[in-house]
């Protein structure tokens, strides 16, 4: 008699466990869309009419604070930089200046540059130069 309803018991379990699986349908996904970010601003530069350049002689440890007017040049060393514009950001705006300037060196062989450099970040665009360094550092 002990027997009997250990054996129902195993019938039943057996058979459930051969019953299908049924699998239920997921719910739909429903895509959210990615917020849109709002439209960059951007903050004019007011032109100025004279750059503020430091100048560095890296062999001599001279340096020289030089005032070029846009559309002139100065010359340190073996340099010779020209200022082709001169700008800086709105009072409402973090403080920068930016010089677009041309330097050549009289040596045909020493490297140059012409290009946009900033008084806020200077490793951007700068003159690959081995002796002379030279930064924006305002515009009046």
């Amino acid at each position: 008699m002990r027997l009997f309803p250990l054996i129902l018991l195993a019938s039943t379990t057996i058979a459930r466990a051969q019953d299908p699986i049924v699998a239920e349908p997921l719910p739909p996904v429903v895509a959210t869309p990615a917020p849109v970010p709002a439209p960059a601003v951007a903050i004019p530069w007011l032109p100025k009419e004279t750059a503020l350049v430091q100048a560095l002689d890296k062999v001599n440890a001279r340096s020289k604070l030089l005032t070029i007017k846009v559309g002139q040049s100065a010359t340190f060393g073996t340099l010779t930089i020209a200022v082709r514009a001169c700008s800086i950001r709105p009072p409402d705006a973090p403080a920068d200046a930016t010089a677009f300037l041309t330097i050549t060196d009289k040596n045909p062989q020493a490297p140059g540059f012409a290009g946009w450099m900033l008084k806020a970040t200077p490793s951007v665009s700068m003159l690959a130069h081995p002796i002379y360094d030279v930064r924006v550092v305002g515009c009046t």
